[in-house]
């Protein structure tokens, strides 16, 4: 019989039942070559006259079969459990017919009904794997009252049972590899299915630390509006002092108190507009170049970086909403890039198809491999900050929200480089909307 796997037209895909639908083709194709090797190899060198129209109309039968699953497995999404079963079931039906006009019970392959038993406990539920038994039942009993005998040739009747054990051989064989190669793929597509389920319960665990952290920070917001707003008036009334405006160097210090505080005002702002509790304000109305020269003008003058390097490489300009979520993580990126590289910080934006690139790089000691291998976990930080690691986690979960995507390298002349990859109709500002 055939000795290779023959590969599958069908899609990649990932859902369990699937990948084992896929695999189940493949092995019958497997088959299909098989028997008809072996039909043409008895009838032919061997000399054992068979029935031939009704073999080949069996393996026409299992090539429709395999064109239908194909079918199915290509077009439909619902019902390919029971299309699975049916499948298996004209399997044995097929199995079945052949054995009756090639000596029944008497032929060494009617081992091969094992094999069906097998794969169906494998890949059915275990009320269809049961119904697949009783088929098997069924068919063994059809067998062994009604098939036709073998007319074997003279040289060929007085060693019957040293015929029977050579084809023995053969079909142990044949199941043995067919059953390791069958049971390693399904193994390997638990293990596939097992993996995405954890990834989900990962995401979920993430997205649930997401919401509890947001409740913390839209309440912390709240609390923080009073003292800033009374921090803002203090200072004013401090520079409207006439006794302390003879002090020296203090306007400079109440100027940087003023920014301080208008920052620390942004940021409240920004979360609350992220929590949609922004009293009065909506997301704003911008261009892709206006948004990201804001940012980036935004923590140039807030840290006093005169080394920020700007490209701006993003081609024909777009309109989009200003989404404050997004303006935050990117900012938080920027202000992690320049805490380890304050001399130099370089930020390039691009156009990638349909998607926004931006690059944000620094001089720093770049990554640890552990933190670009879970890149995006809560509090994996290289800052030993209680509490650190969250700047990455917010950004890698913001960016998946929105349909994007995070890569973090280490540069070759040292450093780090985070890449953002933002499909731009993410954001884009509808054409028609003139509201």
């Amino acid at each position: 019989m055939a000795a290779a796997m023959i590969p599958v037209s069908a899609p990649e895909v990932t859902d369990a039942v699937r990948r084992n639908m896929a695999l189940l083709i493949q092995l019958r194709w497997l088959a299909v070559g098989g028997q008809l090797f072996t039909i043409l190899f008895v009838d032919g060198p061997m000399g054992i006259p068979l029935p031939l129209a009704p073999l080949l109309a069996a393996i026409l039968l299992l090539v429709l079969i395999n064109l239908g699953t194909l079918y199915m497995l290509r077009s439909h999404e619902a019902g390919l459990e029971y299309a699975l079963f049916a499948a298996l079931m004209f399997d044995i039906a097929a199995l079945t017919w052949q054995l009756h006009f090639t000596g029944g019970l008497a032929n060494p392959f009617a081992a091969l009904f094992l094999l069906q038993v097998v794969i169906g406990a494998m890949l059915l539920r275990p009320a269809a794997s049961w119904l697949m038994v009783v088929a098997t039942l069924c068919a063994l009993a059809i067998l062994a009252a009604d098939s036709v005998p073998l007319a074997l040739p003279p040289d060929l009747q007085d060693d019957e049972f040293g015929l029977y054990l050579q084809g023995s051989f053969v079909c142990f064989g044949l199941i043995a590899v067919l059953l390791v190669a069958f049971v390693t793929r399904i193994a390997r597509n638990l293990r596939e299915r097992d993996a995405a389920l954890a990834a989900i319960r990962q995401r979920a665990a993430e997205e649930d630390h997401i919401v509890r952290m947001g409740l913390l920070a839209s309440g912390a917001a709240h609390e923080l509006g009073t003292p800033l707003a009374t921090l803002s008036v203090l200072v004013n009334d401090f520079r409207a002092m006439p006794e302390l405006k003879v002090v020296k160097d203090l306007d400079a210090d109440l100027t940087d108190m003023e920014i301080a505080v208008h920052r620390c005002k942004t940021i409240v702002s920004g979360i609350l507009m992220s929590a949609g509790e922004a009293r009065g304000e909506a997301p704003e109305r911008t261009t892709m170049r206006t948004f990201l020269k804001d940012v980036v003008g935004e923590w140039r003058v807030a840290r006093g970086l005169a080394e920020l390097d700007y490209q701006d490489r993003f081609g024909a300009d777009i309109a989009i909403v200003s989404d404050p979520a997004l303006r935050q993580v990117i900012g938080n990126v920027i202000d992690n890039a320049i805490d380890v590289s304050p001399e130099w910080v370089g930020i390039e934006a691009a156009r990638k198809g349909d998607a926004l690139a931006l690059s944000i790089m620094d001089r720093g000691p770049g990554f640890p491999d552990e933190i670009l291998e879970s890149l995006g976990q809560p509090y994996r930080s290289t800052k030993g900050r209680p509490g650190g690691g969250l700047g990455l986690f917010l950004l890698v979960n913001v960016m998946r929200k929105m349909g994007g995507e995070v890569h973090a390298s280490n540069r070759e002349g040292g450093g780090a480089v985070i890449t953002m990859l933002l499909p731009l109709p993410a954001i884009a500002y509808p054409a028609g909307d003139r509201s």
